[in-house]
């Protein structure tokens, strides 16, 4: 959908219950970066989509799907500062990534989300150690399909959830990218 927007249109605002809703508008640009192409995208509230991949015809077209109701609108300038953070934390882990995040999905999601945000650089939990930080009676199962679902890869880490043998278990954006943040991590 191409929609023309002005910055300080209201409509820009308009999120429900962390869905997107007809006038959301999702500003976004695409770079190459150490682990091939990451596309961010942000709300006016914060940055809703970090994507990584391979092309950029890949990244836009999963952003469309994840947000089917939204105008996006491609504006490096928008989401310039964003894209600079994401690139330096890959680079150099140990000093975080800090972004005002939009985080969409089930309340189920979000609140595992933000326990993956508190999993420090260089630490890795398991899938069933990090149900029980959100609920003793939670499966590991619902945390691998909050991982399968986040949006916001790196600012959201479900690259620090591995199996509880250790060993790396699916990655959305691909096991070989997974194993390489956790190895710049653990220098960090």
């Amino acid at each position: 959908m191409n929609v023309n927007v002005q910055a300080s249109d209201s409509r820009l605002s308009s999120t429900t219950q962390g869905r997107s809703t007809r006038a959301d508008v999702l500003f976004h640009t695409t770079r190459d970066f150490p682990l091939g192409k990451v596309l961010v995208a942000r709300s006016v509230t914060g940055v809703c989509a970090i994507l990584l991949g391979d092309t950029v015809d890949e990244l836009q077209a999963d952003l469309a799907r994840r947000f089917p109701e939204a105008a996006l609108i491609a504006n490096e300038a928008i989401v310039r500062d964003d894209l600079s953070k994401v690139i330096r934390f890959v680079e150099n882990p140990a000093e975080g990534l800090r972004l005002p995040l939009d985080m969409r999905g089930t309340p189920i999601q979000r609140r595992i989300w933000e326990k993956m945000r508190t999993i420090p650089v260089g630490r890795t939990v398991s899938y069933l150690e990090l149900a029980k930080w959100v609920n003793p009676l939670a499966s590991p199962r619902v945390i691998a399909a909050a991982c399968a679902a986040n949006p916001i890869a790196l600012a959201i880490p479900c690259h620090r959830v591995v199996r509880s043998d250790g060993g790396l278990a699916g990655f959305r954006w691909g096991i070989e990218r997974k194993r390489e943040l956790l190895r710049r991590e653990a220098g960090a």
